[in-house]
């Protein structure tokens, strides 16, 4: 019998143990997803062209990360950036939840394999290609294993080591449950999920009711009622994570717990008769004692019955699920925010900084698109006669020009804190040419306002511009537009699929324009066709488009790498 200081001495270990499972196993996953990082979305999007590609899709990017949550809330991101449309989404998720029973076989595996051969060659590997920069995420991802592996064999030890077969105390507690009750397997249904909400790792919950089944103190209608509740508890990282997205991102979550609730529901309707098919599977016999080897393996069949016959189930019943959750999340009415909303965007979603650039990318195009609505306000300023109407539009146009102020600050920001992290030089050269762009895009958005004031001066004086000059300015909008349309099918378009000719020959029209304007207003200035304070109002707005068409060059250089 342990005296009660080795217990607290065995615990501790416990608890260290799994510290170290879920750094080991985040440690992996966010090692893969660096290697794997940039091609992830094309991966996504090109693999979930229907419902069956979409859950081995799910299924295939689970077991490579080894974490459903690091897929939910990665899918989440891409439904958040319209990288991914909801149904898609939710038939990831259902893979998601296939592939995730990988990590409770590995588990079982740690309780019946003596993985520290394993181990240290792992982490001499691993420890050789972080110092070599190139391979040091594969040197991550291998330090990752062993930590896993290392933890799985401290637990298996310290399951032998408390002995709790043998405490007479903790078996007459375990046996005083009636496992069969239906009120005992939801109150331990209950307690699995409250601890893995609280926890934030399925994994972690696994273990520790692997190591209780496998100790033989725990029945295994109780440690797959825990089980149950794990799968209901790990939805909440992703719904935590979509609190502060959008709509779309917030339903993909829903339908994760949906899905899991659902499972869970029928699960219990067949509890009895679904168990003992599993053990029988597994080739345990529940009535009989002993046989405390098979349980780990036992609970990780469940684990993957229940996931692969709900996935099957519901497999037919995406739209209504699709239905459902939009219908619990309607999207929002008024979604004309006092202010800015970043659309894509979303910091609590960052998971890995490559997923990050494709959410800034998203939220740097429609950047773009705003300052071309911007200046396309000034295009209506120029045109606008009544003093009233005159007034709402200027002042729309400086209420835009604010935002544009925040939105590139935000832009920025998101960017200098992903920038924070371990980085491939790919990734580096992408946020630099964001930064850039942005910037560039801030500067668009400075001379649409700068336009806006000369024509608010001009409209405030007693002079006004001549036909002949109203002509040439929608003339050269007509053309700066045009730039500002070519900048923003090349932001939203793969640069490998872009040209730059076509910019630069927009830009040179502009600035042959300019000239040929300047030349005829220092004509008509010494000809007294209009006076000298209405041609400077006039030749500023046209400088000032020719600077912005200048920009919109920097904003397609940065985009394109030049």
């Amino acid at each position: 019998m342990e005296t009660p200081q080795n217990y607290t001495l065995i615990i501790i270990k416990i608890l260290g143990a799994l510290g170290l499972l879920i750094y080991g196993m985040r440690t992996m996953s966010d090692a893969l997803q660096k290697i794997a990082g940039p091609q992830l979305r094309h991966v996504l999007s090109a693999m979930t062209k229907n419902r069956l590609t979409g859950i081995l899709t799910g299924t295939f990017v689970t077991c490579a990360v080894q974490s459903s949550s690091a897929t939910t809330v990665m899918t989440v991101s891409f439904v958040s950036a319209g990288l991914l449309t909801l149904a898609q989404a939710i038939s990831v998720i259902m893979g998601a939840n296939i592939g995730t029973t990988l990590t409770a076989w590995i588990m079982s595996l740690g309780y019946n394999v003596d993985l520290t051969n394993v181990v240290f060659p792992a982490f001499i590997a691993g420890m050789t290609l972080i110092y070599k920069k190139r391979h040091r995420f594969i040197g991550d991802f291998l330090f990752g294993i062993a930590f896993m592996f290392l933890s799985l064999v401290m637990l298996s030890t310290a399951g032998k080591e408390l002995d709790l077969e043998h405490n007479k105390d903790v078996v007459a507690f375990f046996a005083s449950f009636d496992t069969g009750s239906y009120w005992t397997i939801l109150a331990f249904l209950g307690i699995g999920t409250l601890i893995t909400c609280i926890v934030q790792s399925s994994a972690a919950v696994m273990a520790i009711t692997i190591l209780l089944c496998s100790t033989g103190v725990l029945p295994i209608y109780l440690g797959i009622a825990l089980v149950m509740g794990e799968n209901i508890g790990t939805t909440a990282t992703a719904n935590l994570a979509a609190l502060g997205a959008n709509t779309q991102a917030r339903r993909a979550a829903l339908a994760h717990l949906l899905f899991n609730v659902f499972g869970v529901i029928w699960v219990l309707c067949v509890f009895y008769p679904f168990t003992d098919i599993v053990c029988k599977l597994a080739g345990y016999n529940p009535g009989v004692s002993g046989q405390t080897e098979r349980l780990p393996i036992v609970l990780a069949m469940f684990h993957t019955c229940f996931n692969i016959t709900n996935t099957a189930l519901l497999i037919s019943f995406v739209p209504q699920l699709e239905r459902i959750v939009c219908w619990i999340l309607p999207e929002k009415k008024t979604q004309q925010q006092e202010g800015f909303q970043l659309q894509y965007i979303q910091t609590n979603l960052v998971q890995t900084p490559e997923i990050a650039v494709l959410q800034a990318q998203k939220e740097t195009t429609q950047f773009g698109r705003r300052v071309q609505d911007m200046f396309s306000s000034v295009g209506r300023l120029l045109e606008e006669r009544d003093g009233t109407a005159f007034t709402t539009l200027y002042e729309e146009i400086e209420r835009q020009e604010d935002i544009t102020d925040q939105v590139e600050y935000a832009i920025a920001h998101y960017l200098e804190q992903v920038a924070e992290d371990h980085l491939s030089d790919e990734t580096k050269a992408k946020i630099r040419s964001m930064m850039r762009q942005t910037g560039e895009l801030e500067s668009i958005g400075d001379a649409c306002y700068n336009m806006a004031r000369m024509l608010k001066r001009k409209q405030q004086g007693n002079e006004d511009f001549t036909e002949e000059q109203y002509t040439h300015l929608k003339e050269l909008m007509q053309l700066t537009q045009k730039s500002l349309t070519q900048m923003n099918t090349v932001l939203s378009s793969r640069r490998e699929e872009c040209d730059f000719g076509r910019t630069q020959v927009i830009e040179q029209e502009i600035n042959d324009l300019r000239v040929k304007l300047k030349e005829q207003n220092i004509a008509d200035v010494n000809e007294h066709r209009y006076a000298y304070t209405i041609g400077t109002t006039y030749m500023d707005i046209v400088n000032e488009c020719e600077r912005l068409a200048d920009y919109v060059v920097n904003v397609v250089e940065a985009r394109l790498g030049i």
